[in-house]
């Protein structure tokens, strides 16, 4: 299949039509980016790359290097980490406080904040140097090591983290955070501070895509096991409240960022990664969205 003619044919599609939605203001730094920023690239498991836009330029992927940081704590942890965070979608927005005392402290899963809160708590307590050791498992993935954390993105996320503050603080009242609640806000606002291009982001998520093994190195990343159940929480959970839309109208495991970004897999293809910083009301990206609908109905390629 011809990818690079059906991705530039979607993008002069797409850019022709209304860009709708609003940038993440509610975050300083990313409040400034341009909203008409557009990139795309599709990265193979044969190692092939497509692209289009501003797939070269760097972003804040935010909320997907959650799935970084799930990776890492699920490789050194195994089953156990299950005890401390589930693995059903929420239904409720990605920084809700609703559910949790229902829950006894228990999130819902892994990528709403309070999930990845806690699952950087269990990195605070497995790792000896747990932002260095996390960078650096990311660099190893992504096969690049000039991936870092950006300070003036954590800075701004820490000087509006309020509802952040709020969510370690009750989890805290249960028991499901056990340490210091300053070391764990700091690694989570750096991890969601990470910035990708497309082209970088599309090549990183690769051992999802490979049984868990980075294609590049042939380093083994996660056993198949592990890999199968991350996919399936980025099926089911990986857009907040709006994850059965994107199984309903893409139907490929994926994970969206706020700003903007968005990566989704095909087991055994490719990864493809989208950035349009506008954002829809639910948080995840207009013009990302629809063209990676667009893009499975027309390829006919997802896993339904």
């Amino acid at each position: 299949m011809n990818y690079q003619k059906i991705i530039d044919e979607l993008y002069k599609e797409i850019i022709d039509q209304e860009n709708l939605g609003n940038v993440a203001s509610y975050i300083p730094e990313l409040a400034k980016v341009d909203p008409h920023k557009f990139g795309i690239c599709l990265s193979t498991i044969d190692n092939e790359q497509m692209s289009i836009g501003d797939a070269d330029e760097k972003f804040s992927i935010q909320s997907i290097a959650k799935v970084f940081a799930l990776s890492l704590a699920y490789k050194n942890a195994d089953g156990e980490l299950w005890e401390r965070v589930g693995v059903e979608p929420s239904g409720t927005p990605f920084n809700s406080l609703v559910q949790l005392e229902s829950d006894l402290g228990i999130p819902r899963n892994p990528f709403i904040n309070a999930g990845a809160i806690v699952i950087c708590d269990i990195l605070q307590s497995q790792l000896k140097d747990p932002k260095t050791e996390l960078l650096d498992f990311i660099r190893m993935v992504s096969n690049n090591p000039t991936i870092d954390y950006s300070s003036s993105i954590a800075e701004s996320e820490k000087s509006q983290g309020f509802r952040n503050i709020a969510l370690i603080n009750f989890i805290k009242s249960f028991g499901n955070i056990k340490n210091e609640i300053n070391d764990v806000l700091d690694l989570y606002f750096n991890l969601c501070s990470i910035k990708m291009s497309c082209k970088e982001l599309s090549s990183s998520f690769l051992y999802l895509a490979n049984h868990g093994v980075e294609p590049i190195s042939n380093n083994k990343i996660l056993n198949g096991s592990q890999t199968k159940r991350i996919n399936a929480i980025m099926q089911t959970c990986g857009f907040y409240d709006e994850a059965g839309e994107f199984a309903f109208k893409v139907g490929l495991p994926g994970k969206s960022g706020v700003g903007g970004g968005i990566i989704a897999i095909y087991p055994n293809n490719y990864c493809i990664a989208v950035w349009s910083p506008k954002l829809n009301s639910k948080g995840n990206s207009y013009r990302g969205m629809n063209f990676l609908e667009i893009f499975t109905t027309k390829t006919k390629l997802s896993i339904f």
